[in-house]
């Protein structure tokens, strides 16, 4: 009995070029949004709600980069089989082994600008844990979070750090500030370690550094940070509304030295302290507009990072099909194996489409000579198909299996019979096994 298989194996490839891409893009749309969101949603359900926006861009680029579900295949003759893998496929460009191109050149340089980026704001955090030396439990002051008292009177009040948190007070704390205003102070670095405020300044700067040659990224930082500070006094006056106006005498008497802290939370006066005081006048949203707004914000992230997600998706196909169509070269790899021994011939082709390669095996051992012509063609979803014309060998009479596979990936067609003995065992193998691998470009 004579049968054609075709089996895919899965070569992967991650094109770090174009997830770059699409994360910029999603970092972009979700910015945005965010930027033209935040205002209003601060005047309709408080700061806080306003501040949770800044979740869109971390959760579109993340959406971005999730995988899709594999496209469906068209129907082929019974004595066809097409294979479809769900694994990313081979970028183009890493077909030409050894050659260097543009992109790798991008991708160096968008890899060392995140790295000195990084490497900029760690020098920063040490620069100010530097001011830190020296620097004093207080133990009067009850807290959850170690509070220390700095040696200079220019070093806080600020909240230091993510994993290790820590509040630092300035060296004067007592004499320049009443007893109402120390503990609004304490109130408000306790809020941005509650808020676990660390942790978004340490994930802000690093998406800063993925985008670091992106203007919007530094604006984004900048206006985080803002929102994070309006937050942050919102609810410090949830708990303590009747001490608006010893709140803002804090605010003013406050007058800590601008170092740059990555990581962490200064009372800077690099913050808009005109906006802070303005909005302890207004009066701050009750129970039921922060439950609309938590909503509101949901809303907006389910729907950002899933349309994110579905224009990906088309972006991808699009670009894949896009690609295809306009190669001029494949590049065929095969290898060709008789009677389950390891392969006899391997061929390494450039074709432009519409061309074959040929090949005649006469030395197959019982079976008659046999020929093979193969070529490759672009199919739908960006997916590359294996066109083969065989007669002769085991083959009673021509056969034209297809195998479709992303760029890179191995795909297998084995044809002729196994005998099986009694017990089960192959006791006699007449086939011949083609490994096949299509490429773009050459």
């Amino acid at each position: 009995m004579s049968s054609i298989e075709a089996t895919a194996m899965d070569w992967t490839g991650i094109d770090w070029l174009g997830r770059g891409w699409l994360l910029i893009l999603a970092f972009t749309a979700a910015t945005l949004l965010v930027a033209m969101l935040r205002k209003p949603c601060r005047r309709l359900f408080g700061a806080e709600r306003a501040f949770q926006l800044w979740l869109l861009p971390p959760l579109a680029m993340l959406a971005g980069e999730l995988p899709h579900a594999a496209m469906p295949v068209a129907a082929l003759p019974p004595v066809v089989i097409a294979i479809t893998s769900v694994v990313a496929a081979l970028p183009a460009h890493a077909a030409r082994a050894g050659v260097v191109d543009w992109r790798a050149g991008v991708a160096l340089a968008w890899l060392v600008g995140s790295v000195l980026s990084l490497l900029l704001a760690a020098l920063a955090q040490e620069r100010y844990r530097t001011r830190l030396r020296g620097a004093t439990v207080m133990a009067s002051m009850t807290s959850r979070w170690p509070v220390l008292r700095a040696v200079d009177t220019d070093v806080g009040p600020a909240l230091v750090g993510a994993w290790r948190t820590r509040i630092v007070l300035p060296a004067d704390f007592e004499q320049c500030y009443d007893t109402g205003e120390r503990a609004l102070i304490l109130a408000h670095e306790t809020a941005h370690a509650r808020r676990r405020d660390g942790w978004w300044c340490l994930l802000a700067r690093i998406l800063a550094a993925l985008c670091w040659f992106h203007p919007l990224a530094w604006w984004a930082l900048a206006a985080l940070r803002h929102d994070q500070e309006l937050a942050c006094d919102a609810a410090v006056l949830r708990e303590h509304g009747e001490l608006r106006r010893c709140y803002a005498h804090a605010m003013l008497k406050t007058q800590s030295a601008a170092f740059a802290l990555p990581v962490g939370c200064p009372w800077s006066p690099r913050h808009p302290i005109t906006e802070r005081i303005a909005m302890l006048k207004q009066s701050q949203p009750g129970r039921l507009r922060r439950v609309c707004g938590l909503a509101f914000v949901m809303i907006v992230a389910i729907v950002g990072a899933g349309g994110v997600y579905a224009a990906t998706q088309s972006t991808t196909a699009s670009s894949n099909a896009a690609k295809l169509t306009t190669v001029r070269h494949y590049r065929l790899k095969l290898a060709l194996g008789i009677d389950d021994q390891p392969p006899r011939l391997h061929a390494n082709i450039c074709l432009s489409p519409g061309r074959y390669y040929d090949v005649t095996e006469r030395n197959i051992g019982k079976l008659p000579p046999w020929h093979g012509r193969f070529t490759v063609a672009p199919v739908e979803h960006g997916q590359l198909e294996v066109r083969a014309e065989l007669s002769g060998g085991p083959m009673s009479r021509s056969g034209f299996p297809r195998i479709r596979m992303r760029p890179g990936q191995r795909g297998t067609i084995q044809l002729g019979e196994k005998r099986a003995g009694k017990d089960g065992k192959v006791v006699a193998d007449h086939t011949i096994k083609i490994d096949l691998t299509p490429s773009i470009g050459c």
